[in-house]
């Protein structure tokens, strides 16, 4: 299986990278970025892309492979709802339209949240605009499409998220955790789980397009 990975150096896309260069079903890696990660890795490849609204230059990169695994995000901490529209909205369908033209029968996954909002109507901005997101992907022609809805994430193997705020309270809740996991088993999952379960999906597909935390957390403990 040849992956497309967006947003390696995120706190997600770094488990999910793991896991890709771990398991040997995974012939080869491309991630793209603003930034590379700069692993060395016999089946990675890395490109380092300042305008990623715009992937015309590496259009050509793009052909043949079987997942996209789109892990890139922004926390919606102090943007209007037309700044988090443009990161999160207008980024992830204009990479999925290009995705769409070089490597047509290609799975297309997309990390989206837990309470995201699918009417579009809700009160809170990020899961409205969440939901608008998936919603439009949903309806892409791609072989495949998967919305993911990870709750609490817990972060291992020394991965840690780019955000300052969210390197906190995982600082903050790491001695809890085990308690998490003991109280709420069905939905606490962490990157090494959640790296597992998205190319589970990529490989297989899932029953259903829309996945919650729950059925992240069964795909990833092979339930």
């Amino acid at each position: 299986m040849k992956v497309i990975l967006f947003g390696a150096t995120g706190m997600i896309g770094q488990g999910v990278l793991r896991e890709c260069l771990l398991d040997p079903a995974v012939e080869r890696v491309l991630t793209i970025g603003r930034a590379v990660t700069g692993q060395q890795h016999e089946k990675l490849r890395e490109i380092a892309h300042g305008n990623l609204f715009d992937l015309s230059d590496i259009a050509g990169d793009l052909s043949g492979y079987d997942a996209c695994l789109f892990c890139l995000g922004v926390a919606s901490t102090g943007m209007s709802e037309e700044q988090y529209r443009h990161v999160t909205y207008d980024l992830t369908l204009s990479v999925a339209r290009i995705l769409l033209e070089r490597s047509p029968s290609l799975r297309f996954l997309f990390v989206s949240g837990a309470g995201t909002d699918s009417t579009e109507h809700g009160r809170t901005m990020w899961a409205r605009v969440k939901g608008q997101t998936e919603n439009a992907l949903l309806e892409l022609p791609f072989k495949d499409s998967y919305m993911l809805r990870p709750g609490f994430i817990q972060p291992k193997h020394g991965i840690q998220s780019r955000t300052t705020l969210y390197r906190v309270v995982y600082a903050i809740m790491t001695p809890f955790y085990p308690v998490l996991r003991a109280l709420f088993s069905k939905s606490v999952t962490d990157t090494e789980q959640l790296g597992r379960a998205m190319l589970d999906v990529a490989k297989r597909g899932a029953p259903k397009r829309v996945l919650e935390a729950t059925d992240l957390v069964a795909i990833g403990q092979g339930i």
